[in-house]
């Protein structure tokens, strides 16, 4: 008798612990995207880097070396909206920042939306909302699957970094209004006025304090060993600025780049993003409940404006991310304290990364360059005219990608696969075009990999051109500008960003093995023991997970 007793009292505590186990959660997820972001940043600057950003990050939690963007365009609305809904633009529909809408006829922005006002602002920038995502999100899969119990809120000074990653069923998206106002907004789709903590916020005085302070070096710019010397020919300027040098007068400066604007493109946007992070966190009580679970969507945008101005080898860089890495360890900071070490479940990772300027390259006598255009345009109206007598046939030119007019294809009586087909070949006589691939043969073929596999991912039937342009590695877009970068390729400079697990749940450790990025979902929904996003096409990194 005594047996069975001490039988069942040892089952009923294996049952009780087993049970916790399974139902122990974190109280809250951040998704912490930071905009632009190379793999190589986390190692290139670390000397002087502390020991709470993000070397805490890389010694307590499980690190991903080897995670790339598996899709063409690598561009911030694309990156955010992978990350969140675990798939690529071929499902998710998000295939650009802009792109041309193909119903229209014209050039859409990718949360633009006329059905909702601005709330913040008596502007129009706040007329947005996430309905071009066609897929749920993780964030929406926790708010389904907790009776839209817990709450969303997506921070970032860019209105897309904001919008995709809080999904369909956020509580509140907000992001920066630069200009004359220097506020954060949001959108009425999430709310007809603002919180009381958000307006105090915005009346705090912080966006002035930032900008009357110059922007110098954290360190002795002696120091800044890991980039090539400040004034050089690579890198751009602030309007009223003759040289790419430190310090940059930001009290002076900030009259002729558009007054608070100027904000989001130096490091203390970081800083602000932080601030107000924060302060949604107090506002709105993230992470106090024990029965829900609450997820912050954060996004550091000011390091892409940096990066397109100056480069990856600039000391502009090298500042913003030691800059970077004080926000970084600032928040967890906060958040041990806040909501509780081990309490809260946290991935660090970038939205897209950048090229190297191609004229530093060149410089250095490697291959790169600048895509031309304008006389691209011209090329594809001459071939049109010679192969077709008609200037019609192509509607649109954006994105590396050719859009067909169907009437006029009809008029001439053409079959779209033989013009497809014709300017697939003769593009490969431009100056620059590496590859070309065709709509039909995005359809009906199926790449496991190569650059053709990733441009099969970003496509989209219904929403991408017929023909697809690749220009050669290092090779960027810049109108009549020859300085700072741009990223949007397929090429590894481009896709390869970090990606870092912290926090409950998370084991410690690393890994070389590839993942996609698109692995982040469903490995947080396995976490949480939600359904995956509904568009899923990732898998869960097990290997990072403390059940397994």
């Amino acid at each position: 008798m005594k047996k069975s007793i001490l039988i069942l009292f040892l089952f009923l505590i294996s049952f009780k612990i087993s049970y916790s186990q399974k139902t122990n959660k974190p109280k809250l997820v951040i998704g912490l995207v930071i905009d632009q972001m190379r793999y190589d940043y986390l190692y290139r600057f670390s000397e002087k880097y502390g020991d709470k950003g993000f070397k805490r990050l890389l010694k307590e939690g499980f690190h991903l070396e080897n995670t790339h963007y598996n899709y063409i365009p690598t561009k911030t609305a694309v990156g955010h909206s992978s990350i969140y809904t675990g798939t690529t633009p071929q499902n998710h529909g998000i295939i650009g920042n802009n792109w041309y809408d193909k119903s229209l006829k014209q050039s859409i922005y990718c949360v633009d939306d006329s059905n909702y006002n601005s709330v913040g602002t008596n502007g129009t920038s706040g007329q947005k909302s996430p309905y071009k995502l066609h897929t749920t999100t993780i964030t929406d899969q926790l708010r389904l699957a907790q009776n839209l119990k817990g709450k969303t809120i997506s921070i970032a000074i860019k209105d897309r970094s904001a919008i995709l990653p809080g999904g369909h069923t956020a509580n509140a998206a907000y992001w920066f209004e630069g200009g004359e106002e220097g506020n954060w907004i949001t959108s009425s789709f999430y709310m007809e006025t603002l919180p009381e903590w958000v307006i105090k916020f915005n009346n705090n005085g912080n966006v002035e304090h930032y900008l009357n302070q110059s922007w110098d070096t954290y360190y002795p710019i002696e120091t800044y060993t890991e980039s090539i010397i400040d004034n050089n020919p690579y890198e751009g300027t602030f309007i009223g600025e003759s040289k790419p040098v430190f310090p940059h007068n930001i009290p002076e400066l900030k009259k002729l780049n558009d007054n608070f604007s100027l904000l989001k493109m130096i490091p203390a946007g970081n800083s602000i993003t932080t601030d107000f992070t924060i302060a949604a966190i107090e506002g709105e009580q993230l992470g106090q409940s024990n029965e829900q679970i609450d997820f912050l969507a954060i996004s550091y945008s000011s390091t892409d404006y940096v990066g397109h101005r100056y480069g990856v080898d600039s000391k502009e860089i090298e500042d913003t991310y030691i800059r970077m890495d004080l926000e970084i360890a600032r928040l967890l900071t906060y958040l041990d304290k806040h909501i509780g070490k081990n309490e809260y479940t946290l991935f660090l990772t970038a939205d897209h990364a950048v090229a190297q300027t191609p004229n530093y390259l060149n410089s250095l006598k490697i291959p790169g360059g600048y895509f031309d255009d304008v006389k691209f345009n011209e090329y594809i109206k001459s071939l049109s005219l010679k192969q077709f007598n008609s200037d019609k046939i192509i509607e649109n030119i954006s994105n590396y990608q050719l859009f067909f007019d169907k009437a006029e294809l009809k008029r001439l009586n053409l079959q779209t696969i033989d013009v497809e087909n014709f300017f697939a070949e003769e593009l490969l006589n431009f100056d620059k075009v590496y590859k070309t691939i065709t709509a039909h043969t995005l359809q009906t073929s199926e790449f496991t990999q190569g650059i053709y596999g990733l441009v099969q991912q970003g496509y989209n039937q219904k929403r991408s051109g017929n023909v697809f342009i690749i220009p050669d590695p290092s090779v960027i877009g810049s109108g009549n500008k020859k300085t700072g970068t741009t990223h949007g390729s397929g090429y590894s400079y481009d896709t390869h960003v970090p990606l870092i697990f912290f926090g409950f749940g998370i084991k410690q450790g690393s890994s070389n093995k590839y993942y996609p990025i698109i692995d982040i979902a469903p490995t947080l929904a396995n976490l949480l023991q939600i359904e995956f996003p509904n568009g899923v096409t990732g898998k869960i990194i097990d290997e990072a997970l403390e059940h397994n």
